[in-house]
């Protein structure tokens, strides 16, 4: 029996039936201890003697003359004796359970409620990132596709590939065209370009059998497989040095000429 007391006592069932945190049948066995172990009884006690002390320690005493003043004061005004009362200065063991509640609670409520708006804000973090990552996949997933359409282009066997080296005029030029006259498609992939002065730049052209037609501009800071016009009867690519700005000339200088007809 004094293992079963002590294991009582070392418990903190005490202290939660103080405070009101304890069930039913928690409640009933507490009361069983008190009611029939002085030691249980005892611990008790002292517990409520420490909790009533903690929840006077803010409080602040007035003098001891204070009370006899102002009686003397309203006796002299008004002639009337005042019925001095006399209080009880023990504050009963359930209001300060209640108060120790109180307390309890709304300190929980407040650490609950930042907890909340923490998650909150981690929640909204986290759904923020998702929705970067997906839009990332997407654009990473439309460049694979697109990229996979260029390369199954460049794989048919009905492509030609045809490399464009530059002349002495530009000996660092290289580019790679790829025709295909089945599905009438042509790709040109730049690889080199020489710099250029700031008022020229490249253009690509195709010879027909009777005229020049002007297929677009060459850049290399545009360093990936570009699509250009398809001509059919094209006799031949030739790379051209033309003036910004000024109407495309066929006898802008030429810097790289492929025949068509040799494949």
């Amino acid at each position: 029996m004094e293992k079963q007391i002590q294991n009582f006592l070392n418990s903190d069932l005490l202290n939660k039936y103080l405070v009101g945190d304890l069930s039913l049948e928690e409640s009933i066995e507490v009361e069983h201890f008190i009611s029939n172990y002085p030691e249980a009884a005892e611990a008790y006690e002292k517990l409520q003697d420490n909790l009533e002390i903690v929840a006077k320690a803010g409080a602040v005493d007035l003098p001891n003359h204070m009370l006899g003043n102002i009686m003397d004061s309203l006796e002299e005004a008004n002639d009337t004796k005042v019925i001095q009362l006399v209080q009880d200065r023990k504050t009963p063991w359930y209001s300060i359970a209640a108060s120790a509640a109180a307390v309890l609670f709304a300190a929980t409520s407040f650490m609950l409620y930042q907890k909340n708006i923490d998650l909150s804000s981690e929640n909204n973090v986290v759904v923020d990132e998702i929705f970067d990552l997906r839009s990332d996949i997407e654009s990473n997933n439309s460049k694979l596709d697109e990229l996979s359409r260029e390369l199954l282009k460049l794989n048919n066997p009905d492509s030609r590939k045809y490399v464009i080296n530059g002349n002495a005029r530009a000996k660092n030029l290289k580019t790679v065209a790829y025709i295909n006259s089945v599905e009438k498609t042509s790709m040109i992939d730049v690889i080199t370009l020489p710099q250029l002065p700031e008022e020229q730049q490249y253009q690509i052209w195709a010879e027909l059998q009777d005229r020049m037609v002007n297929l677009g501009i060459l850049d290399e800071s545009d360093r990936k497989l570009k699509q250009i016009p398809y001509m059919e009867d094209a006799l031949a690519l030739s790379i051209k040095i033309g003036t910004k700005g000024d109407n495309a000339s066929e006898n802008d200088t030429e810097v790289a000429e492929i025949s068509l007809k040799e494949k």
